[in-house]
């Protein structure tokens, strides 16, 4: 079974960047899951998939993996960019798009 080791996005619902500093490492799915027939329920016999351990840092989390024998893949961060604007920027004179209604 192989583990992913990554850093999690930001939710949605998060302006800041709150536990997104940390790396994640987390097994992929070895079965599919199956649905249920009665109730409908979606169900999985993997365990491994409920396993998540976080990490300081990317190095941390190889070093636990080839530690315990563990195959591995590092899904390196997007870095995000960030814009620096102000409100006042939307009325300045040398715009490159023309402010509309």
């Amino acid at each position: 079974m192989v583990a992913r080791i990554y850093r999690p996005a930001k939710t949605a619902m998060q302006s800041g960047k709150a536990k997104t500093q940390r790396w994640v490492l987390d097994y992929e799915p070895e079965t599919a899951r199956t649905v249920e027939p009665l109730m409908g329920y979606t169900s999985s016999s993997d365990m491994k998939q409920q396993i998540r351990l976080f990490f300081d840092s990317k190095d941390d989390a190889i070093a636990y993996a080839r530690r315990n024998g563990i195959a591995h893949r590092v899904e390196e961060a997007n870095e995000r960019r960030v814009r620096t604007a102000s409100y006042s920027d939307n009325f300045k004179f040398g715009r490159r798009a023309p402010w509309t209604h």
